[in-house]
């Protein structure tokens, strides 16, 4: 007796919630025929549909979809008029229209029968969303332009989303739409700018299709790389920069200071050269060779390369500091010979005395930086017996560790 009155009890609330469902949704049709309360419609909707057993009513779906159309299209005849309103709600409408129809088809999809070719409202739905596709791109290039990287990111990732929703596989945006890679491009200049590599990396296949920002697009990829700490394609897209656009100042500084970071002074030799066989005229290439035939161990090379650059009056110190420590240190690996003959010892002073000039010059002209020049010139200082030289330096040193 008591399960029948409760069966009964739970079929009259069934009844009642239909009816009340029913109800509001007529309440809302009344609404959307006067063009009024548009706003308040769609909460409505949106608040049935959070009860699962509403979620498959076709109805409460196309009633939501309509008082966002509607006040979309109210929006934009304020815009056309010239009237007060704000830009942004356009695009929020629009991306609110795509999200609504996009999940109304999956769930067409889910309802349909099996093998059936013709989803529901497809058609009709994608006709009308293709027409205003455009307004996704757009919104994201509005919120770029407002610093909002998030909300850019989220447009440009639903515009180029649509070439993979059932919903418009009759378009091919994938190969249709020339504006895909470019919004590829913007949603991983957003992901960038954001710091979140995850967002930076997500179109980064479809981005490097767009030529127009390509080498943007290999520096974006090298920062986000260095950030997520993945050395080896960090490594590999400077590679790939340096190689397609030697030119540009990004590529070849960071990859000459990644390797010479890792003691790889080959490949910094190697780099150098293969800059220089595309622009022999440039006097840091130049440099960076003669830095890596110092490190190597290859000193006479080295000198030889300062040389013959200080003789055309090139201006920087960087080759005086080379040609310097290529001699000083030839002096100093004889100078640690256990035992020195008087013509070792006379070869010693004179690489001491070969080395003096150059790293004066370069302490004159670059008077900051006492780690490169202060302890060479201590050194021969000292061994050349320069007392007055010598105490200067000393007392530059020492008041420097303090």
């Amino acid at each position: 007796m008591h399960r029948r009155i409760l069966l009964i009890g739970l079929l009259l609330l069934s009844s009642f919630c239909v009816f009340a469902q029913k109800k509001e949704i007529a309440a809302a049709r009344q609404n959307l025929k006067k063009n009024s309360n548009l706003e308040q419609v769609e909460a409505s909707m949106r608040q049935l549909l959070q009860d699962s057993a509403n979620y498959s009513n076709e109805r409460i779906w196309l009633t939501l979809f309509e008082a966002i159309k509607k006040q979309y299209e109210q929006g934009n005849e304020k815009l056309y008029l010239k009237q007060k309103y704000d830009t942004a709600q356009i695009f929020t409408l629009t991306k609110k229209m795509f999200e609504t129809l996009e999940s109304f088809d999956s769930l067409q999809v889910k309802l349909s029968a099996s093998g059936e070719k013709e989803i529901r409202f497809r058609k009709k739905h994608s006709e009308y969303l293709d027409q205003y596709r455009a307004n996704l791109f757009n919104g994201g290039l509005f919120f770029i332009n407002k610093q909002n990287y998030t909300d850019a990111y989220n447009y440009f990732d639903m515009y180029i989303n649509c070439a993979h929703q059932p919903l418009f596989s009759r378009y091919d945006y994938h190969h249709n739409d020339t504006l895909l890679s470019q919004a590829a491009y913007w949603a991983v200049f957003c992901g960038y700018k954001m710091q979140k590599p995850t967002m930076t990396l997500h179109h980064t296949y479809l981005a490097l299709k767009d030529t127009t920002h390509h080498s943007l697009m290999l520096q974006y990829l090298a920062e986000t790389y260095k950030l997520d700490n993945d050395t080896a394609r960090y490594v590999d897209v400077l590679r790939e920069g340096f190689c397609r656009y030697p030119h540009l100042k990004f590529f070849f500084p960071r990859l000459i200071h990644y390797y010479a970071n890792a003691g790889e002074w080959q490949n910094v030799l190697e780099t150098a050269e293969s800059a220089l066989q595309r622009d022999s005229l440039r006097a840091n290439y130049y440099l960076v060779k003669s830095t890596a035939l110092l490190n190597l161990g290859h000193f006479n090379e080295s000198i030889s390369l300062c040389d013959s650059i200080i003789s055309t009056g090139e201006s920087l110190s960087g080759f005086h500091l080379n040609a310097g420590l290529a001699y000083y240190h030839q002096a100093v690996a004889l100078d640690k010979a256990l035992q020195k003959s008087a013509r070792t010892r006379q070869k010693v002073t004179k690489l001491y005395k070969c080395a003096l000039p150059y790293l004066k010059y370069y302490r004159e002209t670059t008077p900051d930086d006492i780690e490169a020049w202060g302890l060479p010139l201590y050194t021969i200082y000292l061994n050349l017996n320069m007392g007055k030289e010598f105490d200067e330096i000393d007392n530059l040193l020492r008041n420097k560790r303090k």
